[in-house]
């Protein structure tokens, strides 16, 4: 039987050891279908990461004009027409499950195409691979660069390089800053030198976070610091989409003879482009892995090869196990079921259509009014000297509508309770728009036969009539 120490190395034989050094990735450059999409996706994502902040929406006088702000200060979310309070969070909480059911039906479907195509930390590290190819070359000029001594020229690009990176990592986070707090005032602040320490703190981090995932870790985000990547093999099955090698025909590999005859050989020339081009640095012909975020630029470049050499394209492809094992024989063909009927999916995408529902419908059917009301306990009651039972209340009212409004405190009880609302005439009073009223209100009564009573306080808009209650509890002596 083999020891602990024998176990480990036995599995470090097989696996590669526990550790290892980063190996430096340097890309090539390639053409295709799936790099046109992977640029589409990049430029339209900066494009609406940068200028969304900056598009306007008019709210009236004193509000904010910005489309899309989260506002910490404030307290609420804006989001265009609409404005979303800290009270509204299950509408959050459904957003959040939609994202996440989302995330799960997508790999359903098409593996981790989020991670190749979508994902901030592909687009970020995309932009700043394409600024490293500007200055410094291509993938051979770059590793010819990493190997020679240092030099003038060399240090001119690597300090040309990392400014540049830094440079866009300053604009990224500060386009971050604008989400929560206006655009040009939180921009003109910064210029000024006038900001607060967690505004700076906040800048000054995401900047060096920036660079640093997208300049510096890269691909090791990827594979050592994302989860997703680790339990989306629970998400997947034969017939979900993936980046896939056909070893059937590809194989055996080798390099190709002068008289270009592939008759008895597989159609892969062992070219390892498909390797040059991951920017995980994945050679997708050992089969499925962790490492591979599903760009296709593999595919881009490998059809080039087979298009060079008059053979079939596809030999890598987005594609199912399934059909794979189809076209290789080791499956009969037979109709598959449209992806969205399949078990797996269906769940997903029912989960997607309840939760939207349930969102929407909480959403459109949220009060506008939020009241709260919290009871003093010291003293429970206190008696009058004309004989009445009185019990103090604090009552806080939130006014979400975005107009003025006129509202009217009531009280409700089997034992005749009476309102008076301190410093205030009368129970109606006015509230401007989103914004809160905090009354003292107390409730006398004079036939209290029970130490605990119910109590429902009730706001009534005097205009539409809406009412929301609140249930409470009246205390007499025992």
């Amino acid at each position: 039987m083999l020891d602990a120490h024998q176990m480990d190395m036995a599995v470090q034989d097989k696996k590669g050891p526990l550790y290892a050094n980063r190996t430096k990735i340097h890309p090539k450059a390639v053409k295709g279908a799936y790099r046109r999409l992977k640029d589409y996706f990049l430029w339209v994502g900066l494009v609406l990461y940068h200028l969304t902040p900056l598009l306007r929406w008019e709210r009236g006088e004193g509000k904010t004009n910005q489309a899309i702000l989260f506002d910490i200060s404030g307290q609420r979310i804006y989001l265009f027409g609409l404005e979303v309070w800290p009270q509204d969070i299950y509408i959050l909480t459904g957003v959040m499950i939609l994202a996440a059911v989302g995330l799960f039906f997508s790999a359903a479907l098409w593996g981790r195409a989020w991670c190749g195509f979508a994902c901030f930390q592909t687009l970020w590290t995309d932009l700043f691979m394409k600024v490293e190819a500007l200055i410094e070359g291509d993938r051979n000029a770059r590793l010819r660069m990493d190997k020679a001594p240092l030099s003038a020229g060399k240090m001119a690009k690597r300090v040309l390089k990392h400014g540049v990176w830094l440079l866009i990592s300053t604009f990224f986070a500060l386009s971050f800053l604008w989400y929560f707090d206006d655009a040009f005032v939180v921009t003109q602040n910064i210029i000024d030198g006038d900001i607060s320490g967690w505004i700076l703190v906040t800048f000054l981090t995401l900047l060096g976070m920036t660079y640093l995932m997208a300049g510096l870790a890269r691909e090791q985000v990827c594979l050592y610091m994302c989860p997703y990547g680790r339990f989306q093999g629970v998400m997947v099955d034969e017939h979900s989409k993936l980046v896939t090698y056909e070893d059937w025909r590809g194989e055996a590999r080798q390099k190709p003879g002068k008289e270009r005859d592939f008759t008895n050989r597989g159609h892969c020339v062992d070219c390892t482009l498909c390797v040059q081009v991951c920017p995980t640095g994945v050679d997708i012909r050992e089969g499925n892995q962790m490492g591979c975020i599903g760009c296709g630029l593999c595919i881009d470049a490998c059809d080039s090869m087979m298009e060079k050499f008059e053979l079939p394209k596809k030999l890598i492809s987005y594609d199912s196990q399934h059909h794979i094992a189809q076209r290789a024989g080791q499956k009969p063909v037979e109709l598959s079921k449209p992806a969205l009927l399949r078990a797996r999916s269906s769940v997903y995408l029912s989960i997607l259509l309840v939760t939207a529902v349930l969102t929407l419908w909480g959403f459109s059917a949220r009060e506008m009014t939020k009241l709260t009301v919290l009871k003093d306990r010291a003293p429970f009651y206190v008696r009058l000297s004309s004989g009445d039972i009185q019990n103090a209340y604090t009552v806080r009212i939130l006014n979400k509508e975005d107009q003025k409004r006129t509202l009217r405190l009531n009280v409700q009880g089997d034992f005749q309770p009476e309102l008076k609302l301190v410093g205030q005439e009368g129970t109606d009073f006015n509230i401007e728009a989103a914004s809160v009223v905090t009354f003292r209100v107390y409730v006398k009564a004079n036939s209290v036969t029970e130490d605990s009573q119910p109590l429902i306080f009730e706001v009534l808009d005097v205009t539409s009539h809406e009412a929301t209650q609140v249930r409470s509890v009246f205390h007499g002596p025992s």
